[in-house]
């Protein structure tokens, strides 16, 4: 991949409100730099619940629906969100589908690649983690139907 392409790919992925918000972009580079891209087509799957995702998808261009049959709600996932977290972090089968709403590229980090480089950057996996929770504390309050508060309305 070019530098050019590599550069424009991290500034999606870091200007992204709803992203791994607290990598720095040094960060962003050495993942940028281990990612594989994939591209999905619109209806594919990009996570299949029951299966497990052996790693973290960050969507570079397009969209997607997190579709949870218990629930029969659908949420969305742009550019610069993460998917299929859930099952990177317990190594279990996804809990819902992430279908593409249409041509999507994402980043694929697997599950050794991120565990070396947490070790090699501990720093790095730290705020890693603190963005995972981060996505999924937004994602069960949105739905729950909770607006999580704004960072001005947030108590000290």
């Amino acid at each position: 991949m070019s530098k050019a392409n590599q550069q424009q790919d991290v500034s999606v992925l870091s200007a992204a409100k709803n992203g791994l918000v607290y990598l720095t972009p040094n960060d962003w580079a050495l993942i940028a730099d281990k990612a594989t891209r994939r591209q999905f087509k619109a209806g594919e799957f990009i996570v299949q619940q029951g299966k497990r995702t052996h790693g973290v998808f960050l969507l570079l261009k397009g969209t997607a629906s997190v579709k949870i049959a218990t629930q029969g709600t659908a949420l969305g996932i742009n550019p610069g969100e993460a998917c299929g977290e859930i099952s990177f972090l317990d190594e279990l089968p996804a809990t819902a589908n992430v279908v593409a709403n249409e041509a999507v590229e994402a980043y694929f980090v697997d599950r050794p690649t991120l565990q070396s480089m947490f070790e090699l950057f501990p720093h790095l996996g730290s705020r890693f983690y603190h963005s995972l929770s981060a996505i999924l504390s937004r994602r069960l309050r949105e739905l729950i139907g909770q607006a999580p508060p704004s960072k001005a309305e947030s108590p000290k």
